[in-house]
């Protein structure tokens, strides 16, 4: 006998002979089969087997030959589940009802006494059926869940990964070995150093590069949403959940999964996430069939998460499963020789997108190499727009743009933004982006970290980094 097909096919009549033979015939192909006397059953058998075809007759209590009931579950059952495959079965047949069955959403229509061979080769086109109709689901969901994704973030990175430096060249050795395996990496380094940048090159770089990438930022979603924007949700899972829903793991599937800001992920969510990535496997809220998942997993975070794992605010058993291979993005101050390139391509850029024809003295380009940079790259490129937006004439004026902190530059790279600084001015807004430096600078980029000690919420912290170009 041949191995047994996967499979869960459901049988339904009132005729307890019926049933027993439909299972002593199905039993020996399919790997489970289940029966039942009672339609009432069907939603309930349905949930706890995975049942992907259902053997439905079309008499039960109301009359023996007009098939009204069989007509009846039909609808219920596709209403339910649109990617149910159902066979309708009925002593009483004609060719009218048959017909009728077919418009009314039945696969096929089987006549009692069945021919055993009549009977299987129905069962296996059933099944051929509802995988076609589970893979055009998927395939709709994932198109669906794409262009959600696509609609809340850009495309791609907005800048290229840039450096020159020996410490930049060991990242992109890195990189180039590690993409070429299916190993988790986790990037660390400071807040603006460019750590979605690279996880972008290792996307591209890896064997998945032409399948998608799928970010999601674990410090703007909420704890309550969290289960729903990794592992999707089924209609009516919660009170918001109108349609079906699929989950980021689901839609990286082939790809890449980069999960940003990991260390601010709460413990408990931590065991679910763990949990996704032993079993490679995801079960949507509100649903009951686990799905397999074929991710690469990139996480990046400014936190120091052995130190977390030591302050009992990070699991260890999900640092090792994340950190198979560890990139750490070194901030700008100990790779200032990067900065002229920088400066060079972020002043290229913006002078297209502002249509300005603009130049950098050796003075300012100095000056900005002295500079500390303690939001790192991403404050580099918010400061050069600024001044290209800025500045009057053919010459970057870079003074007009960092004015107050330039000044304070020393060529030691100190900015003389200490907590023991003078008031040089009342500026509020000026006090403030200084403020906001020393603490970045205090905490070593770690914006969460900042933002406590400031008093401040991260969304206003991200706001107020946006609108000094930190």
């Amino acid at each position: 006998m041949s191995a047994k097909q996967p499979g869960a096919i459901l049988v339904v009549d009132d005729n307890p002979d019926i049933l027993i033979a439909a299972r002593l015939l199905l039993k020996q192909h399919y790997q489970v089969v289940k029966t039942t006397d009672n339609p009432f059953d069907i939603e309930d058998i349905v949930k706890d087997h995975g049942i992907e075809v259902i053997l439905l007759d079309m008499n039960f209590n109301r009359d023996a030959i007009s098939g009204q009931e069989g007509f009846y579950w039909l609808k219920k059952i596709i209403s339910q589940d649109p990617s149910m495959v159902v066979l309708l079965m009925t002593a009483y047949g004609d060719i009218q009802l048959a017909v009728d069955a077919i418009k009314a959403g039945a696969a096929d229509f089987i006549a009692k006494p069945w021919q055993n061979e009549q009977l299987l080769g129905a069962v296996a086109a059933a099944f051929a059926h509802a995988k076609d109709k589970q893979q055009l689901g998927k395939l709709t969901r994932q198109a669906q869940g794409l262009n959600q994704a696509l609609s809340e973030s850009s495309t791609g990175p907005a800048f290229d990964f840039l450096g020159q430096s020996a410490a930049m060249q060991q990242v992109f050795a890195t990189i180039d070995k590690a993409a070429q395996s299916d190993a988790n990496i986790l990037i660390t380094g400071e807040s603006g150093t460019g750590k979605e940048l690279a996880a972008h090159a290792i996307h591209r770089a890896s064997l998945r590069a032409a399948q998608p990438m799928i970010s999601l930022d674990m410090g703007a979603i909420s704890e309550s949403l969290f289960e729903s924007e990794l592992f999707g949700h089924k209609k009516g899972a919660f009170t918001d959940a109108k349609t079906d829903k699929i989950g980021r793991f689901e839609l990286a599937c082939g790809g890449s999964l980069f999960l940003d800001e990991l260390g601010n992920l709460p413990l408990n969510h931590q065991a679910t996430l763990l949990a996704a990535l032993q079993n490679r496997c995801i079960t949507p809220v509100g649903g009951t069939k686990p799905v397999e998942v074929d991710i690469r997993l990139i996480c990046a975070t400014n936190d120091n998460l052995q130190q977390a794992v030591n302050e009992g605010r990070f699991r260890q058993d999900l640092l090792y499963r994340i950190n198979t291979v560890e990139i750490r993005l070194p901030p700008l101050r100990e790779r200032s020789e990067d900065i002229p390139l920088l400066v060079n391509y972020y002043l290229m850029h913006f002078a297209q997108r502002y249509k300005r024809s603009l130049d950098i003295t050796p003075q300012d380009m100095a000056v900005l190499c002295a500079y500390h940079w303690p939001g790192n790259v991403r404050e580099l490129a918010h400061a050069i727009e600024r001044a290209v937006i800025l500045s009057d004439g053919d010459m970057l004026d870079v003074s007009s743009v960092v004015g107050p902190t330039a000044q304070a530059v020393t060529p030691e790279g100190n900015t003389g933004e200490g907590i023991s600084a003078s008031y040089d001015t009342f500026d509020l807004e000026v006090l403030e982006q200084r403020a906001i430096r020393a603490a970045l600078k205090h905490y070593q980029g770690n914006v969460s970290h900042a933002a406590k000690a400031l008093g401040l919420t991260r969304g206003a912290m991200y706001r107020r980094l946006e609108k000094y170009g930190l």
